[in-house]
């Protein structure tokens, strides 16, 4: 299968924050990200290089206020990115789990590009309110944002984690190999992986 490149620009500006993301699902993991908070920065540097796909974001967000419309708004455009690049999802493979480790931190993603928008999330109380500017309260709706706009089913589960830091990158790593693995072609798989016929 010789596909076109599966690329994407979303362009998403509202009172409180205005983005720009531009996506190549098959790249080589190139990322630049700018969204203002550094850790968030960094986790999606991880999704970008484990995930091997090429990301651009620039963000401009009302970070006086606090990090929050920053880092749901930005998982909005991103989930949207990886939609629109996805098209109608013919000849992936569609499902994939993977299991990452960071040192006392496990965790594992499934993922199932269904275009029916779900989550479940399952991870030890965070140990501390903050990583950098990064607020851990908000790091499961960040994912649960993200997933809807992509339109897939997204697990996440953490079984242990002791450090705040550890425990999501450790997330963003599991999440970034196995939408990888969902989004890569089937040699077998000629048509929509579905019974419906649509996904």
């Amino acid at each position: 299968m010789s596909p076109d490149p599966r690329t994407a620009r979303i362009s998403r500006k509202t009172k409180e924050t205005s983005i720009e993301i531009e996506l190549n699902v098959d790249g080589t993991g190139k990322v630049d990200v700018k969204t203002g908070i550094g850790f968030y920065d960094h986790m999606l540097d991880q999704l970008g290089k484990h995930g091997l796909f090429d990301l651009t974001i620039r963000v401009e967000g009302d970070l006086w206020i606090d990090g929050h419309h920053t880092m749901e708004d930005t998982a909005i455009a991103l989930g949207q990115a990886f939609d629109q690049a996805l098209g109608d999802r013919r000849g992936v493979r569609r499902f994939a789990d993977r299991t990452c480790p960071l040192d006392e931190s496990l965790s594992r993603a499934v993922v199932d590009l269904s275009g029916r928008p779900y989550f479940v999330y399952s991870a030890p109380e965070m140990p501390t309110p903050m990583v950098g500017q990064f607020d851990t309260s908000l790091n499961d709706h960040v994912w649960e944002s993200f997933a809807f706009h992509t339109r897939m089913t997204l697990h996440i589960d953490t079984f242990r984690g002791r450090n705040a830091h550890h425990i999501i990158e450790s997330q963003y790593k599991a999440v970034a190999r196995a939408l990888r693995d969902a989004a890569s072609y089937d040699d077998r798989e000629t048509g929509i992986p579905s019974t419906k016929g649509l996904l």
